[in-house]
């Protein structure tokens, strides 16, 4: 999150220890926002006093990972089939969704990539980007995403990425993947793409997965 001016001046007029501190804080403030924003869509709400909520010892939360498994409605989905044994060279699978302030600061804490282009606005503001920007690993699950929407059930083989351009912090994003050769045995290589709402692309790569019939089919 973009720390107050304030803070800047403060930081910068402050001996470097200072200052460290100062960004160490910012982090953990991020953290805490990322984690309020995950307890509130499970239905917790923090207390007072303390960091965030935790359920009881030994408490299940089925509802959320049921919201997580199928969606949210901001994110979009078009395929070009739903039938697993009709799959070949030319389906495709897109997914789009906005890579929100939220998704930044939680992936911050969960990768633990604090890397300060994604965090501070005052520290992005002088680099090449003139801004903060989202984690390029962080954009490029949504090609993770697409492909989990084929029909069936698939699994990574391997994956490459070129990244070809920055994401802004709430531009929504959108992945392609195009089957582009059967390797049979459920083998498939795909071609990989995710641009932005200018449909300039930001990443480019190639993914090779297996995509097995559902188990519940």
């Amino acid at each position: 999150m973009s720390s107050h001016p304030s803070d800047v001046d403060d930081a910068r007029s402050a001996p470097p220890d200072d200052h460290w501190s100062s960004v160490s804080r910012h982090v953990l403030n991020s953290y805490r926002e990322a984690n309020n924003a995950l307890l509130a869509a499970m239905g917790f709400r923090p207390t007072a006093g303390s960091d965030a909520a935790r359920p009881a010892a030994g408490t299940t939360v089925e509802t959320a990972a049921a919201e997580v498994a199928f969606g949210d409605e901001a994110w979009v989905m078009e395929r070009s089939t739903d039938d697993h044994d009709s799959l070949g060279v030319g389906d495709y699978v897109r997914f789009s969704k906005p890579i929100a302030d939220t998704d930044v600061t939680a992936f911050a804490q969960v990768s633990g990539d604090t890397n300060r282009l994604h965090l501070e606005a005052e520290f992005a503001d002088d680099t090449q980007f003139g801004g903060r920007i989202a984690h390029g690993t962080l954009v490029a699950g949504t090609i993770s995403a697409a492909l989990a929407r084929l029909p069936g059930l698939t699994v990574y083989l391997s994956q490459n990425l070129e990244f070809t351009g920055p994401v802004e912090i709430g531009e929504t994003v959108t992945a392609e993947c195009e089957i582009v050769e059967d390797l049979g045995g459920d083998r498939y290589r795909l071609h990989t793409t995710v641009v932005d709402e200018d449909d300039d692309p930001v990443i480019d790569g190639e993914a090779v997965v297996i995509i097995n019939d559902h188990p519940d089919e």
